[in-house]
Formats: C-alpha cells, structure tokens, sequence
C-alpha cells in the first residue's frame, strides 16, 4: 500500500569537506577495458544507494565513519579499478584509468534519530540530497571520481551510509559484493572471502560480431536521445513508494488463472506495476508500451560465470503490447508477458547484445519515453546485508526511482515480517491515478479455481 502522508520530516546534516581516499597500499598503474555490455550508453548513468544503520552497544566509543573510511581505502587495494577514472578511447570504447587517485568520502552530522525516518524505512527520504551531497563537478562520466560515499552520524547512536555509483562499473550483485568486502575490512577480517575478478572481455562481442536475436528493447523512437534519468513528456515528477506484503501479493495472485499462481513474486509485482503505471499516465489506447525487466545472467553461462566477477552481467529482454490490451485483458495477460520476455535470455542472448552494442557504436539506448518501463529486482543482491560492525541494515537499496526505472527492494517491519517495496516516479496527477489503480487491483475478486 501506499506510505501514508505526514509532516515532512527536516533536520540539519552538518558535513565535513570531502576528501579522497586512495588504496591504502600501492596498486598497478595500468588501463582496464570495460566489456561491451558494461560502456552501452544505457548504463552511463549514476546511481544513489542509502543504507540505514541502528545503534549498537557493543561498538560505542568506535566512528563508523573513522571504521569505514578505513575500510574503504584496505578494499579498494583489491578492487583498485574503483579508484581510477574512466577515459574515452578512440572507438568510444570506455577505459579504467586505474591511477589510484581514490574515491570521493564525506564525513557528516545530522541531527536526527533513526527513528524519525518513520518504520518501514521506504523510500523517498527527506533530505536526501544532504545525505548524499553532490560534491561539484563530481558527477560526470569521464576524469570524476566512480564512487561517491558519505557517512553521516545520528544523534541515536546509528548512522547513514549513501553511496554514488556509477553505473557502468558494476550491477546490484558486484556493488553488493563491493560492499560486502568492505564490510569484511570494517570488521577486522584479514583477507576477502570472496577475490575479485575483473575479466570484463567475457562480455565482449565476438568477432565478427553476430546479432542473433531481434532486440526490441533498443527499437528507434521518435525524439531526442537521452539518458534513463530523464523522463521525456513529464511535468514535476514526484517519488513514492508501494509496499507489497503477504497480504497484498496473496490478493494479487488470487487474481490469476491456476497455471500462473506458480510466478514468482517479482513477475507478480511487475505485471501489476505495469498495468497501473500504464493505466495511471494516459496513452493513447493503440499506443505501444514496453515492460522492461532486468535479468541477471550469471546463471546462463556455460561454464559457469567466474565468483567474484563484479561487472555488469545483466540484461533486459522487453514485454511489449498496447494499452488496450493491458488494460482490458485480465493481470495473467501481463504476467504471462513478463515470463516470456525472462525466459529469452540465454548466454546466445547476451552475446547478442554485446554484438547489437558493438555494431551500434555503443550509442543506441532502450527507448526512454514515457511508455517504457524499466524494473530492477533488488530483494535478493543483497546491499541491506553489508555489516561494517553495526549489524546489517535495516534498510538498503537505491535512495529514489532513477527516471523511468523502478527499484523493488526488500523491506521489514517491526515484527520481523519482510515484504517489499516499488519506488515509482510520476507527476503528481499520475501518481494519484496510480495509487487509485493499485487500489481497485487489490479490491478485486479472485479468479476462478483455487
């Protein structure tokens, strides 16, 4: 359901200046290739990720921003390419200058106590520019810093930890995996128990490159290219958050025919956010919309993708219909959609959008108008996991919806029963009618059969 409305939470975040840490130990100078699916103009955007941390007695008297701080610059000796910068070839292939200069860290006060933040913890935060603080000139894509981290301390005891990622060096798993090892250092673990590995040319196209599948979730459109954080025909886009627990997505799956009450929960969710989302903006009832889902394709190779690979190693096949037909055909008609878009992808499929990435000099984007919709499945990478000491979060994931895209991330409340929650950005008479669609969904009668 949606979170409730209430007085907007303010408060003050005092913040050091930022600083750069390097790896804490020598790393080799040397340039590092990203693979074809990594320098896809798609992905050449960045992305904020927050994590909420509880007090914990048994590290009084410890800085979380002094442990993490440390934490980071003995990491990033392992995973140094984090500390480069990223060059443009003379192809327009993308580059990692690994030259050690470090990434940007910022130490910050805030008056405010985590439970001010309100229980569950969903996204959008307030304040949340302050608690990731856009240091100038940062945020480009070439010669700036590939991670921005800023620590910021609660008068209770917790603290925040937000990061800027920039997307073309790692997907949720290899940020999750990141993270993991710097928790593993904030922890006084000597050595990483998972060893990175860069190896991007598995991503590479072939030579001669082969397109061997039909790509419609890059088809030409009409208008200007841009990145996936604009949103083209939309006024004022607000945030919001919908939550999803058992209640809510047991409803949900009584509205399918028995042979598709076996999805799974993401597929469930999905088909129900497109059908609202597309519901709630408008179109025309012949115009075409596209759900697009991000899949994770470690598990589609043969051999099997190497463990600790942290590039992006991901894909998104599209579902495409018209409005007429999600909007008059019953939430089975979506899902089974969604389903047949997922089991497209094989390890063929991802070579063939190296091949389309190669053959396209790079440049061609998914269509980012208002009727494509994008959808990244984050309940199981696992970012809520990261443990500096303090105990896992509790809460992880992207800190707003990134344009077009929505985040569903895991979610708890406090009697310990998880659930998850869709980050949705729309104008604001979009976003009532899409709260009104979900509304009516859930009120409606199962479908027959048990």
């Amino acid at each position: 359901m949606a979170a409730p409305s209430s007085i907007p939470l303010k408060f003050t975040v005092r913040r050091c200046e930022p600083e750069l840490v390097a790896p804490a130990k020598p790393t080799p100078y040397e340039q590092k290739l990203l693979s074809d699916i990594d320098d896809q103009a798609s992905l050449q955007f960045q992305v904020p990720v927050i994590n909420f941390y509880q007090y914990e007695p048994s590290m009084e008297g410890k800085d979380p921003a002094e442990v993490i701080r440390e934490a980071i610059a003995q990491t990033l000796v392992c995973y140094y390419p984090f500390a480069g910068r990223l060059r443009e070839g003379a192809t327009g292939k993308l580059i990692v200058d690994c030259i050690g200069e470090g990434v940007i860290f910022i130490k910050a006060d805030a008056d405010v106590t985590l439970e001010q933040f309100g229980e569950p913890l969903r996204p959008p935060f307030p304040c949340s520019d302050e608690l990731l603080y856009n240091v100038p000139g940062s945020e480009g894509m070439l010669n700036c810093p590939l991670l921005l981290i800023q620590v910021t301390r609660l008068k209770c005891g917790g603290f925040i930890f937000a990061l800027r990622l920039n997307h073309v060096m790692s997907d949720g798993i290899g940020l999750a995996q990141f993270l993991f090892a710097i928790g593993e250092k904030a922890r006084g673990v000597a050595t990483h128990s998972i060893s990175p590995v860069w190896e991007r040319h598995l991503l590479d196209a072939r030579h001669p490159a082969g397109i061997t599948f039909t790509h419609r979730e890059y088809d030409e459109v009409e208008g200007p290219v841009t990145t996936p954080i604009t949103i083209l025909s939309f006024d004022n886009p607000i945030q919001r958050s919908f939550s999803f627990g058992f209640a809510e997505v047991s409803i949900l799956r009584s509205l399918l025919p028995p042979h598709l009450r076996r999805c799974t929960t993401f597929e469930l969710i999905t088909a129900c956010l497109w059908r609202c989302r597309t519901l709630a903006i408008n179109l025309d009832p012949d115009e075409e919309v596209r759900m697009i889902c991000a899949v994770n394709a470690r598990s589609k190779f043969n051999p099997s993708f190497p463990s600790g690979y942290y590039g992006n190693v991901f894909v998104i096949p599209a579902a495409i219909t018209t409005v007429k037909s999600l909007r008059e055909k019953p939430l089975g008609y979506a899902v089974e959609l969604i389903k047949q878009a997922k089991a497209s992808v094989t390890e063929e499929y991802v070579k063939s959008v190296a091949a389309l990435m190669v053959a396209q000099g790079k440049r061609i984007h998914f269509p980012n108008v208002i009727g494509t919709y994008i959808i990244s499945d984050l309940t199981r990478v696992g970012i809520e996991d990261t443990d500096f000491g303090w105990g896992k979060a509790v809460f992880g994931g992207p800190m707003i919806a990134v344009g077009v895209i929505s985040f569903l991330m895991p979610t708890k409340n406090k009697k310990g029963e998880v659930g998850r929650v869709a980050s949705i950005c729309l104008p604001a008479p979009a976003m009532e009618r899409f709260a009104k669609e979900l509304e009516n969904m859930l009120k409606q009668q199962p479908s027959e059969g048990k």
